[in-house]
């Protein structure tokens, strides 16, 4: 099984009402659900851990993880209200406001021995679970008695809007990267995180610290990977009419695990061993996926009979 772990919520999206007035409608999202979804709805077994709340919106998340094949018994379920973000786009790019405060996401712990890791091929963590103190060391447990037989993917997918000490949260966000086997991450999270360093400069020292892939995705400009074996890969992002960006670089990770577990490239010995081919591949995957996922609102990534794409 390959498990996302982190936030489940409920975004609501920008849209226009019959008189063309600004208007808001409710999808089911938060980062790591997605991630969930993604890999499901394109055919790998997938499982989401986190919290989901019993409300009227957490019902929401639960029907439309189960609708798409994740499997939630894993998740903590709460009476503790559902995460709510709101999303407006400005110049591109999504911006969000979280009420986030008391909820099920928020007071998710980490229960101890309820996880096979023996079965889990990869654990994907990331998002807004990890800015709050309680949710990050909850993942750090979480991460600890996965990494022994489990690949470790990271996306910080960072939310500057919820952070209260940078410094603080970027030495958390190093941990999480330290502790990783995969990390993607958007040039926009890259210049949160790491302002004008070169690319190649910091995809050196992860790797160095014993990460085997970097991705850094670009949104039109495509995505580079940085491996110590396959070395630097580009590719390029698809061509399509874009009716929002949310969701797609979830849909992205999502894909890149699909793929290389397609591959049987997910394991982290086989991972260190991929070739440049196999990797630009897996990478091109995704690609399409995520830029699939833009031509429709709000986080609804692909499923595998929409993607023209032979094993």
């Amino acid at each position: 099984m390959l498990i996302a772990s982190g936030d489940a919520l409920i975004d609501f999206v920008p849209t226009r009402n019959v008189d063309g007035r600004e208007a808001v409608m409710p999808a089911v999202g938060g980062s790591c659900l997605n991630v969930a979804i993604g890999m499901a709805r394109l055919g790998a077994p997938a499982g989401f851990v986190g919290g989901i709340s019993t409300d009227l919106f957490g019902r929401m998340i639960a029907e439309h993880a189960t609708a798409s094949s994740v499997d939630i018994s894993l998740a903590a379920r709460s009476d503790h209200q559902t995460t709510l973000a709101f999303v407006r786009i400005v110049a591109g790019e999504s911006q969000y406001a979280f009420y986030d405060a008391e909820t099920a996401t928020r007071k998710w712990t980490y229960r101890r021995g309820t996880i096979p890791f023996d079965t889990v091929e990869a654990l994907h963590v990331g998002s807004t679970t990890l800015v709050n103190d309680q949710g990050a060391a909850e993942t750090k447990a979480l991460i600890a008695d996965a990494r022994a037989t489990s690949t470790i993917s990271f996306d910080p997918n960072c939310r500057p809007n919820l952070v209260k000490d940078k410094p603080s949260y970027l030495a958390c966000m190093a941990g999480f990267a330290a502790s990783a086997d995969l990390i993607k991450m958007s040039d926009v999270d890259f210049a949160y995180l790491f302002g004008d360093e070169p690319y190649p400069l910091r995809a050196s020292a992860l790797l160095g610290q014993g990460t085997s892939l970097v991705v850094m995705t670009r949104g039109n400009n495509g995505a580079i990977a940085w491996h110590a074996r396959a070395g630097q890969i580009e590719v390029e992002a698809p061509r399509v009419e874009v009716a929002d960006t949310i969701g797609a670089g979830d849909s992205f990770q999502a894909a890149l695990l699909f793929a290389l577990h397609k591959q049987q490239r997910l394991a982290r010995a086989r991972l260190d061993d991929i070739g440049a081919d196999e990797l630009r591949r897996a990478l091109s995957f995704a690609a399409n996926c995520a830029g699939l996922t833009c031509t429709r609102p709000g986080a609804d990534p692909p499923w595998s009979r929409e993607i023209n794409w032979s094993w």
